[in-house]
């Protein structure tokens, strides 16, 4: 007599049989594909929206690209790394470099303090001031950089300047020295951002349980303390996000510096990054060299991007 041995094959084990694919598998391979599918439409206008114009400008930084290859008087030349070469040796890229750092850093840091004091207002403020507050900063927010930027130059008009008259200033310049005028359009890039970090922090602290700063002001913690010591760390991911976001408007700033200093000032003494690469390009005809500047700048905010995408998913969104 033979005897039949009956082995239990246990699922997922080696050597056991696969099941079929269920309507339920078939669901999540095709929920991982939906979103990139709904990217689609998206991709097909940004990628070559911003796509192009990227790959020009790096193309047009490895070529000797001046005046005379664009009317066609001389035959376009490539010259590899050597507009970044003479970059690399140039003192005034550096110091442009230098210049549009430490602003970018003032401005950063101006913004973020205004924004935050502003947002600690408004969740004290009632509802006629706290609305007044909203309508005021969404204006700045709304109004185009040269519209602002026109208007601020008027306000500090050394004749007819509102300043200068209510300072009892007569005939002061404020756009002579260099620091005055960072001062003033600095002060101008501050009006036109502080809205973003103001909302964007105010809906985090109305997002705060009152049950904890209630337990907090019992405790004894004044309005201060309760600020440092529970209202920032609890909005510290909402705070990185802005200073990102901040960092990479304030780098790439153009409009107000070139509007209000009208090109980068006295002898370029007010240039940055932006400014500087407009000027090479299109003042001096060097499309190549100023495509290099642009080159660098876009590498540059790359890296603050990355950050920003990693600062993201730190706050547990997904892209």
């Amino acid at each position: 007599m033979t005897s039949v041995t009956t082995a239990t094959v246990v699922p997922g084990e080696p050597g056991a049989p696969k099941a079929p694919a269920g309507p339920g598998d078939r669901a999540r391979g095709g929920g991982r594909l939906r979103p990139w599918l709904y990217l689609l439409p998206s991709a097909a206008v940004l990628v070559p929206l911003f796509g192009y114009p990227i790959y020009m400008l790096g193309l047009l930084s490895v070529f000797d690209y001046r005046q005379a290859q664009v009317s066609g008087g001389q035959p376009t030349r490539f010259v590899g790394l050597e507009n970044y070469v003479t970059l690399v040796g140039d003192g005034r890229f550096w110091s442009v470099l230098g210049q549009t750092l430490v602003f970018a850093a003032a401005l950063v840091v101006a913004t973020l303090a205004v924004g935050a004091a502003l947002a600690v207002v408004l969740t004290r403020a009632g509802r006629v001031p706290r609305l007044l507050l909203s309508l005021a900063a969404m204006a700045a927010w709304a109004a185009p950089a040269m519209t602002g930027s026109t208007v601020w130059m008027f306000l500090f008009d050394a004749d007819l300047g509102l300043v200068n008259q209510v300072l009892g200033i007569e005939g002061f310049n404020w756009f002579y020295d260099r620091w005055v005028t960072f001062g003033v359009v600095g002060a101008t890039v501050v009006w036109h951002s502080f809205p973003f970090v103001m909302v964007t922090l105010y809906a985090g602290i109305q997002a705060i349980p009152g049950s904890v700063l209630e337990a907090a002001s019992l405790d004894g913690a004044s309005a201060w303390q309760s600020f440092w010591r529970i209202i920032v760390p609890m909005l510290r991911p909402l705070i990185t996000i802005v200073v990102i976001q901040s960092i990479i408007w304030d780098f790439k700033i153009f409009t107000q510096i070139y509007v209000m200093t009208n090109g980068g000032g006295i002898a370029g003494q007010n240039s940055v990054l932006n400014v500087y690469a407009y000027q090479t390009a299109f003042g001096s005809s060097e499309y190549g060299l100023g495509s290099a500047i642009g080159v660098v700048m876009t590498l540059i905010l790359l890296v603050v991007t990355l950050f920003y995408i990693r600062a993201i998913h730190r706050n547990g969104e997904r892209l």
